[in-house]
C-alpha cells in the first residue's frame, strides 16, 4: 500500500472491504451534515491494511443541539437504524446526553455497526479537535491523531490493542511526532508497556 502522509492529510488508494464500504457510508452522512467528528480504536489499524476481524466501529461526535440531531437521525435512518432505540427523544435524552453510546446497523442487520458517542474526556475532545484526514478511494473521513491512537491502544493493553498498537507505529514511525507520542504515554502512565513492545 502506497500511502502519502503529510501534515493536513493522509492519502492512499485500497481495494475497499465489506467494512470499508460501511464505515463510508457512515461518515459520508456525518461529513454531508458538516458533522464534526472522529475515528477511534480498532478500525483504524483496519483502515491502514492490518488484517483482523472488528464488528464495531467506534465514533465521537462534536456535541449537537437537539434539532441537529434530529437532522442526523432522519438521515441515518434512511439507510441505517438505531439498535439501542427507535426513540429518536429517547436516543438524545437518555443516550447521548448521558454519554451512553447509540450503535447503528444497517437496515435488518446487527453486524458490523458503528457506536456513537458525544465526546466526555479531555482526549475525546482533544482527538475531536486534533482529527486527522484521511483520503482514500476519494472518499473523506477522520481519525485520531496517530500518536494518540498507538498510546490508548497500549493503555488497554488486550493483546489485539497491542498488535493494532505495533501495526501503527511500524507503519508510521517515519512520520509520527515523537515527543507528542512521548506526552501521551507519561500521561497515560504507558511508557514501560511502549518500551517493552514498541521500541
Amino acid at each position: 500500500m502506497d500511502i502519502h502522509f503529510s501534515k493536513s492529510e493522509i492519502k492512499f488508494e485500497k481495494e475497499l472491504s465489506s467494512l470499508d464500504k460501511f464505515v463510508i457510508g457512515f461518515t459520508d452522512i456525518l461529513n454531508r451534515l458538516s458533522i464534526k467528528y472522529v475515528l477511534v480504536s480498532g478500525y483504524v489499524s483496519i483502515l491502514f491494511g492490518r488484517n483482523r476481524a472488528s464488528e464495531g466501529i467506534d465514533v465521537f461526535i462534536e456535541n449537537l443541539d437537539f434539532k441537529r440531531f434530529q437532522l442526523l437521525w432522519d438521515e441515518l435512518n434512511k439507510v441505517f437504524e438505531c439498535i439501542i432505540t427507535t426513540n429518536v427523544n429517547e436516543a438524545y435524552d437518555e443516550y447521548l446526553t448521558k454519554h451512553h453510546a447509540l450503535r447503528f446497523s444497517e437496515k435488518d442487520k446487527f453486524i458490523p455497526n458503528v457506536e456513537v458517542k458525544f465526546s466526555k474526556i479531555d482526549l475525546d475532545r482533544w482527538a475531536l479537535d486534533n482529527r486527522k484526514m484521511v483520503v482514500f478511494n476519494n472518499h473523506t473521513l477522520f481519525i485520531s491523531p496517530l500518536e494518540l491512537q498507538i498510546s490508548f491502544k497500549l493503555y488497554l493493553g488486550s493483546e489485539k490493542d497491542i498488535e493494532d498498537a505495533r501495526f501503527l507505529y511500524n507503519l508510521f514511525k517515519e512520520n509520527l511526532d515523537m515527543p507528542l507520542l512521548k506526552e501521551f504515554n507519561q500521561k497515560l502512565k504507558i511508557v514501560e508497556v511502549f518500551n517493552n513492545y514498541l521500541t
